[in-house]
């Protein structure tokens, strides 16, 4: 474990005297070493360490550990006096909030992730104040009967993507110059940048969350609304909107550990305020509208949330806190009320770059097809035209089964009402008729 170099630190690190052998914690400041059976930072009045201490002491090893990887075990032996089981919850705790990750198993080891300092220094979203561990009864002010789970677990109903290219949120709101080329997303493809306003669309994002204006992006599915914000913004928090969401997946709620315990575990909301980050809704107008109304005080003036499942708790947002949303409005159940309109105050249309279907090699058939489709979309003849995640499809689809093939799947994925006019279209663009693909007799 390597000592902390600055003075000012004043978190306390493992390490083992070296005339013993004994674990010890050394303090960051000066490297004085003392016991390790002693419980460093804030005790109960028992003697107990106080709520959320144990966790930030794991966080602590995490951090100091040079990107290492270890088991709670390991862990609890470093931290003499504490239970590999109590060592697990706590990690267990700070995978949910994105603070540690996961990376092997058989034992399970743990690593740190870039949000783990935060929970070493106490500043992270929860922090000791993020509610109370307890077995069979919730913390203050939360439900008598903690229920089932169904929030924000890793992989679920939020995620957090960082990747290249988007740097300039970092949570101060700072703007970088304009891109002048392709911005990488968190899965490492190329954003071509489009223009809006007289500056690519990245840039103006970022301008406008550094003015705090929330914006509202609408468009039909597959249009790249996604991909503008992954590209613009690289701290990211995304919540998927349908119609099952609920207020717990967005603010948080009580989870169980496998020890039976109840942690109260925050949502994506919250984490995106404390360590003022870009919360993205998409599909925001899948969300019962009740349950929307949750963002409403932490995007006026407000900029706070009180989380009545954990007593009452009050949460307000740093500086950097962003949120941008996606709509689609020919997506049946999709519905954009006044107050959630009146609450995003830059609303950018977002269509295909056919151009750019043209610029990836695309059979520019198909690019024919669809932009006829689209101008016949605008007149009202037709309900829907193939945006660019299809033309994208097409192209995978020739290269292994074949243009004739990906021809007839361009006229299958139409809605069954427009499908008469799309195998119209696709006729005079390729020169056949074209089927929608379907089993032919056994071999």
């Amino acid at each position: 474990m390597s000592t902390p170099t600055t003075p000012e630190e004043t978190i306390m690190h493992a390490a083992t005297d070296p005339t013993t052998g004994t674990p010890t914690l050394a303090a960051a400041t000066g490297g004085a070493t003392v016991p390790a059976t002693r419980t460093p930072g804030p005790v109960g009045p028992s003697g107990r360490l106080r709520n959320g201490e144990l966790r930030r002491q794991v966080a602590v090893y995490l951090a100091d550990g040079a990107g290492g990887a270890y088991t709670a075990g390991e862990i609890a032996r470093a931290l003499a006096g504490r239970s590999a089981g109590a060592v697990a919850n706590a990690l267990q705790v700070l995978a949910s909030r994105g603070e540690a990750v996961v990376v092997g198993t058989g034992p399970t080891r743990y690593g740190p992730t870039p949000s783990t300092t935060s929970a070493a220094t106490g500043t992270t979203p929860g922090g000791t104040a993020s509610g109370p561990a307890v077995s069979g009864t919730p913390g203050p002010g939360g439900p008598t009967t903690p229920r089932a789970r169904r929030g924000p677990t890793p992989g679920s109903a939020a995620t957090v993507t960082a990747g290249p290219g988007a740097v300039a949120t970092s949570g101060t709101g700072a703007v970088e110059e304009p891109v002048s080329g392709p911005v990488p997303r968190p899965n490492g493809q190329l954003y071509h940048p489009r223009l809006v306003a007289g500056m690519p669309d990245v840039t103006a994002l970022r301008k406008l969350r550094a003015a705090g204006v929330p914006a509202l992006l609408y468009g039909p599915p597959g249009t790249g609304k996604t991909s503008v914000v992954e590209a613009a913004f690289g701290d990211l928090i995304t919540v998927p909107g349908d119609g099952d969401t609920t207020v717990a997946d967005i603010v948080g709620e009580y989870t169980q550990t496998p020890e039976g315990r109840y942690v109260f575990v925050h949502g994506p909301l919250v984490r995106a305020m404390r360590e003022g980050r870009c919360l993205f809704v998409d599909d925001a107008t899948l969300i019962p509208p009740n349950v929307l109304a949750t963002l409403y005080p932490a995007m006026d003036g407000r900029r706070q949330v009180i989380v009545k499942a954990n007593g009452g708790e009050v949460v307000d947002a740093a500086a950097g806190f962003y949120v941008v949303a996606g709509h689609n409005p020919g997506v049946h159940g999709a519905v954009l009320t006044d107050a959630l309109s009146s609450r995003f105050s830059a609303q950018i249309q977002v269509s295909s770059d056919y151009d750019l279907a043209t610029q990836l090699k695309i059979d520019r058939r198909a690019v024919r097809a669809a932009r006829n489709l689209a101008t016949r979309q605008r007149r009202g003849e037709v309900g829907w035209a193939p945006q660019l995640r299809e033309l994208i499809a097409f192209s995978k689809i020739a290269k292994v089964l074949g243009v004739e093939a990906a021809a007839g799947n361009l006229v299958g994925v139409a809605p069954e009402e427009d499908r008469d006019t799309v195998a119209t279209v696709v006729r005079d663009a390729f020169g056949a008729e074209h089927t929608p693909l379907s089993l032919g007799p056994r071999i």
